[in-house]
């Protein structure tokens, strides 16, 4: 007697999706690990096999495309077209938060033939089962949207009350505040911050390209934030207000909020880079400028007056560095002057400006001086600082009444601007007013650096670092200096500080004098 066939049934396949709104919950373990586990019981009793889970940490709202575990669930379903899979849900709201992309991802379901199950929410493909499903999109759309909200406007009073909330920027990081909040604080990059931010306004650093190569030069900075190798990151951190204690929110019409954490450097320092940034009136930096070549750009060729280049030369076994004339037609063109050569030569001119001890004592003396009468009359331009204040005021009093009185927008938009000027200005002002009378440190701390540096030029040369023999360069020299082939340099114009150590020395007023065939003709009057 034949035996009956058995019948084979095959088990439904299935997938799970679990999703917290924040990488932090991830990190936590808060969520996922419970979703997947509810799932998993569902398909248990239902006699699923799951064959993947497909978590997800970023919120609900927006385009679900966007999210990684989404996407890949869905790759997954399209790279077995013949399948037909259970996509299980923890809560409807793990689905979407958005009554459009509810539905968007509903059909992107239903065109890969899946089923979609949820532990707490039947789907019926039915008028009804539609309308339903709708008002539960919408429900959580709209407590999404009032989440946001109440966060917004939280975040907002935090701001107003001077507390910045936001992801941390280069030289801070969040600590704890007295009030049980959150409060940034100078962290171990705030001195590589603040040396980049008043480098920049002194015109240490003449373009934003030159303080993106500073921070290169700090290998730990890229190591925490890589993306500060970009040029637009060392924008931002030069336009950024929270570095001088204020804060500024564009999208909620906060401008220069004062802030209650301590500041790297003052309003006067950020205003200078502000308007040395608007003026935009240096080229950018040069790319072929290296370490190598320290003179490249600054030294000329007295025949052409253009400037000279500079590149290593391969010899039979080794590498020679030059410098050079490239300029078509030029008579030195090509003239190769060895690197040792030029740049010794010009070692001897910062060794020729360094002053006498009892000049330069004098010249201290006399800065000093001038130092203790600028803080005496420091109470004088307090006075004067608060009235520019009250006036400031008036003004932006009378354009607000302007505002309110008009209903053109391109006025509005024009009184907003001359109004967000003024108030740069007022804080800018209060700042100054407030710290009146009161050095930030002694004569001696304050400008020792700059002492040591007229007294000896040549030793910030002798550091060897290519930023300090590039400063020396913009500070002695407020031109480029032309050098000959045959002769050596020609005389250059120096800057002033240096011209006065000279007078008062007695030297001769001639930095460089031309040798060779050619008779003694240049001299630089005082």
């Amino acid at each position: 007697m034949k035996e009956p066939a058995h019948t084979v049934t095959q088990v439904q396949k299935a997938v799970i999706y679990c999703r917290v709104s924040s990488s932090r919950q991830k990190e936590e373990g808060h969520g996922l690990e419970s979703q997947e586990h509810r799932c998993r019981q569902h398909a248990e009793a239902k006699g699923y096999e799951v064959e993947e889970t497909f978590p997800d940490d970023v919120s609900g709202g927006g385009d679900f495309m966007k999210r990684s575990g989404m996407v890949a669930l869905l790759n997954y379903l399209d790279a077995q077209p013949h399948k037909r899979y259970v996509v299980i849900f923890d809560d409807l709201k793990r689905f979407a938060r958005d009554r459009d992309f509810h539905f968007k991802l509903r059909r992107a379901f239903k065109q890969r033939g899946a089923i979609v199950e949820c532990l707490n929410y039947k789907f019926e493909d039915s008028p009804e089962g539609e309308f339903v499903e709708t008002v539960f999109a919408a429900q959580g759309q709209l407590e999404r949207q009032q989440h946001a909200r109440q966060v917004e406007q939280k975040m907002r009073a935090r701001v107003e009350n001077g507390f910045y909330c936001f992801g941390p920027m280069l030289g801070y990081s969040y600590g704890e505040h007295s009030d049980g909040g959150s409060i940034l604080k100078p962290d171990e990059f705030a001195p590589i911050v603040k040396e980049a931010l008043e480098g920049f306004a002194s015109g240490r650093f003449q373009t934003a390209t030159e303080v993106k190569r500073f921070l290169e030069s700090h290998p730990a900075v890229l190591q925490k934030r890589p993306g500060h190798k970009h040029l637009q990151a060392a924008f931002k951190l030069l336009r950024r207000p929270i570095y001088a204690g204020y804060i500024t929110i564009e999208k909620w019409g906060l401008h220069l909020v004062p802030g209650k954490h301590e500041p790297l450097i003052s309003f006067d320092t950020w205003q200078n880079i502000q308007d040395r940034l608007d003026g935009n009136a240096n080229a950018p930096a040069r790319k072929d400028i290296r370490a190598d070549f320290p003179l490249r750009g600054f030294v000329t060729c007295s025949c052409c007056g253009n400037a000279m280049t500079a590149a290593w030369s391969k010899g039979r076994s080794t590498l020679y560095p030059y410098y050079f004339c490239q300029t078509r037609n030029c008579p030195d063109r090509r003239k190769n002057i060895r690197k040792e050569k030029i740049e010794g030569e010009f070692e001897a001119l910062l060794k020729d400006l360094r002053p006498s001890a009892q000049s330069f004592k004098l010249v201290r003396a006399m800065m000093q001086d001038c130092w203790e009468t600028f803080r005496q009359t420091a109470v004088q331009s307090a006075s004067e600082a608060k009235a520019q204040i009250r006036e400031i005021e008036r003004k932006t009093d009378a354009l607000v009444e302007r505002i309110l009185a008009t209903d053109s927008p391109a006025l509005v938009t024009a009184y907003e601007t001359q109004v967000q000027k003024l108030e740069t200005q007022k804080v800018n002002l209060t700042e100054k007013a407030a710290k009146a009378g009161e050095p930030l440190a002694s004569f001696d701390s304050m400008y020792r650096t700059a002492c040591a540096f007229l007294a000896n030029p040549r030793k910030l040369w002798d550091s060897g670092q290519f930023e300090c023999r590039r400063t020396v360069l913009r500070l002695v020299f407020p031109g480029r200096v032309a050098y000959c082939p045959n002769s050596g340099y020609r005389t250059a114009e120096i800057a002033e500080p240096f011209r006065l150590l000279r007078a008062f020395s007695g030297r001769k007023d001639v930095l460089v004098e031309p040798r060779g065939v050619e008779p003694l003709t240049s001299t630089m009057p005082l």
